[in-house]
């Protein structure tokens, strides 16, 4: 089970820290990400991160703006999203990849969390 948490109403410009809790079963040697899905339009990748920390993607449209990181001893994925738009109003997704590849498709994610509302104002 994937727990997203930490959405809410934030003003452009500023700054969110999304969290996911991972329990009931092991997601060891799993890629964790993130996809979002804004209202009217489809779902989207976000970000991903293996395992290890090794291999990090993330979408053109947060580039440079988002941090995406792990601590596996609490089994919890976080995504930093800095300079916020309008445009990132969404529903945020956890997800994980029993094949520990991080792709940017939603195929490629075993596990979905239920969605945190991120919006932003302008």
């Amino acid at each position: 089970q994937l727990q997203a948490s930490g959405g809410g109403l934030v003003q452009a410009g500023g700054t969110l820290t999304l969290s996911c809790a991972a329990s009931g079963r092991t997601f060891t040697y799993f890629a964790m990400g993130w996809f979002r899905q804004a209202p009217g339009k489809e779902r989207e990748f976000v970000a991903g991160i293996t395992w290890s920390g090794g291999r990090i993607d993330y979408a053109d449209s947060v580039k440079g703006r988002s941090i995406i990181s792990r601590d596996n001893g609490k089994n919890t994925v976080y995504l930093q999203m800095s300079s916020l738009k309008p445009e990132d109003t969404a529903v945020y997704y956890c997800v994980a990849d029993h094949t520990n590849l991080a792709r940017s498709e939603a195929y490629g994610y075993d596990y979905w969390g239920q969605g945190t509302l991120v919006t932003v104002s302008s």
